[in-house]
């Protein structure tokens, strides 16, 4: 016990005296990423990995499709948006296990046009860098009509297998060539992360049941022009704002 007690002693003596750190000075130096750092390069590392840099980007340039016109990103509706969604739609048909009425992809989510000639591997993964998924929400009318009025605060987003009108106070949406049911319930195509309700899209979250693909929509859109060859869109009339 007394040694026991010599211990604990010493060690509330070490620790009295012990007097925590601090920071007392701090120096900052900003340091340029630019052509300046060339020089630092780790040359081995570089030669390393050369070949399989040039086999990536040779898989990247094999040619997929063509388009005979450019797909430009416009608002309230533009080719790529309509392409977009049209490709999303049918291959969320070619592999859900039930009937997908619509589907909806942000326009947030186009990050590039594409012009007019060859598409390539690399086209689809400038388009959609992401890794988002496939999903497809069950959502009932009332959600659908409050997604459409979200579409018409921001301008126009992408949607298929529906026409949307937006009027002065009214906003009038047709699924198919029927206007909505807002006590139906309707299966909608679209990616995992605006199912959580991102980019404005709130509505969304209220599905009542979500089936995951578990299918990146990147390779949905590779897998869909592998399919067709011919990458074409053009505005449709499927989503107008009246002046």
């Amino acid at each position: 016990m007394r040694k026991l007690a010599i211990f604990i002693l010493i060690a509330l003596c070490f620790a009295a005296c012990h007097q925590p750190g601090k920071v007392v000075s701090k120096i900052s130096k900003i340091h340029m990423i630019d052509s300046t750092l060339d020089a630092q390069q780790d040359t081995q590392y570089l030669a390393y990995i050369a070949p399989i840099k040039a086999d990536l980007e040779k898989q990247l340039d094999q040619v997929i499709g063509h388009a005979p016109e450019p797909l430009a990103v416009f608002q309230p509706e533009c080719p790529m948006l309509n392409w977009a969604t049209d490709a999303l739609l049918a291959m969320a048909r070619k592999y859900s296990p039930e009937p997908v009425d619509i589907a909806v992809v942000n326009i947030g989510g186009m990050r590039c046009s594409w012009g007019q000639g060859d598409i390539t591997l690399r086209h689809v993964f400038e388009l959609m860098p992401f890794d988002n998924e496939l999903v497809v929400l069950t959502l009932t009318g009332q959600d659908l009509m409050d997604l459409c009025k979200v579409f018409a605060i921001t301008g126009g987003e992408g949607a298929a297998g529906m026409q949307i009108t937006v009027k002065a106070d009214t906003i009038e949406a047709l699924v198919g060539d029927k206007p909505i049911d807002l006590a139906a319930s309707y299966k909608v195509a679209t990616s995992d992360y605006l199912s959580q309700g991102n980019d404005g899209m709130e509505p969304l979250k209220n599905s009542t049941h979500t089936w995951k693909s578990d299918r990146k929509i990147r390779d949905l859109y590779i897998e869909h022009i592998e399919l067709n060859k011919v990458v074409e869109a053009h505005v449709d009339g499927r989503f107008v704002i009246e002046k």
